[in-house]
């Protein structure tokens, strides 16, 4: 009996220890697949440069978002060959990640990616303190002035203005405003490079820089994709015709802080380098950051015949060859005396 009694009692154990071992492999199964404790969406978790494994499960313990022993996340990163593979950087997490995500994503150096996009009639100003505002981006360009910042960026010499393609850019925690600027000069080179030799023959544009002050200019006075190349076709008549451009934007460009949502007959008759009631040609820089399709429309403008362009009140145009056609439309739609005399 003695005997039977020993051998029941050590099959006994080791089912114990065989369903132990078995409830142990599932909670682990499970663990690997279960959502992380993730409190909001957007959240994210730093790791510091030369973290040690234990180091990273110790922060997401800390941190809330796992309960798991550390024994798990061992195990479960030897499964997946990642101990000694995890990079430093900020990881996104998500509500519904899990842990083999989080460890293939840290291995993979799958790093949270921000974006900052520069609006297309954005003045360098306003590209500045949006950046200013960028999350998790360094602000190196604190204190510096323009020349500075653009020799920085290796332009030195040029002036800011119009020189960054609106567009969205990625970048990640520990990049620079200067990096996100450097990238943005790059590929407003690269545009302009790539459309100044497909112009329209006899444009009265002398260089690519010509043709961004004009896109910019293009770029403030309609945002409509039906009416860029139109308005480009009468500023590229009018400095054919040698006529003053008389551009409103240009003119509020030039008031600088004095603009305040207006704009009266005096600021008109004020001279300004960007008066272009009062001086001829092109302004001397861009106004603002022309996008892509306005610098195709200044290459390409739409020929026609109409010197005269007034606002609708709608976002839309009315276009006249003729100063008394334009007077009139003035009086339609600036004035509201349609029909009067």
């Amino acid at each position: 009996m003695k005997g039977r009694s020993w051998r029941n009692i050590i099959l006994a154990l080791l089912i114990a220890a065989i369903g132990c071992a078995v409830w142990g492999w599932r909670d682990f199964s499970r663990f690997g697949t279960a959502p992380l404790h993730v409190s909001a969406q957007g959240s994210s978790i730093d790791i510091g440069r030369g973290s040690s494994f234990k180091e990273i499960v110790k922060q997401l313990r800390a941190e809330g978002l796992s309960s798991a022993s550390p024994l798990y996340w061992r195990l479960l990163a030897m499964q997946m060959h990642v101990v000694g593979a995890m990079h430093a950087g900020e990881y996104a997490t998500p509500v519904g990640i899990t842990p083999r995500q989080l460890l293939a994503n840290m291995a993979a150096g799958k790093v949270l990616q921000r974006d900052f996009t520069i609006v297309d009639g954005w003045t360098f100003r306003e590209v500045l303190a949006a950046l200013a505002k960028a999350d998790k981006l360094k602000h190196d360009t604190v204190g510096l002035d323009d020349a500075t910042i653009m020799r920085r960026i290796g332009a030195p010499g040029e002036q800011p203005e119009g020189r960054f393609l609106p567009e969205t850019y990625a970048y990640v925690k520990g990049d620079s405003d200067l990096d996100i600027l450097r990238r943005a000069h790059a590929a407003m080179t690269s545009t302009l490079d790539e459309l100044w030799p497909g112009r329209d023959k006899g444009l009265p544009l002398a260089t690519p820089y010509d043709a961004l002050i004009l896109a910019s200019i293009v770029e403030k006075e309609t945002g409509r994709a039906d009416e860029r190349a139109k308005i480009a076709g009468v500023f590229v008549r009018r400095l054919e015709d040698h006529m003053l451009l008389q551009t409103d934007p240009s003119v509020i460009y030039g008031m600088g802080d004095r603009y305040q949502g207006k704009i009266h007959k005096t600021d008109l008759t004020t001279d300004t380098p960007y008066n272009t009631y009062t001086r001829p040609g092109l302004p001397p820089t861009p106004i603002a950051m022309p996008g892509k399709p306005a610098i195709m429309a200044a290459l390409h403008p739409e020929p026609g015949t109409a010197l005269y362009f007034v606002a609708r009140g709608d976002g839309t145009h009315v276009f006249a060859d003729t100063l008394a056609e334009q007077n009139r439309n003035v009086a339609c739609y600036q004035l509201k005396r349609c029909g009067h005399e």
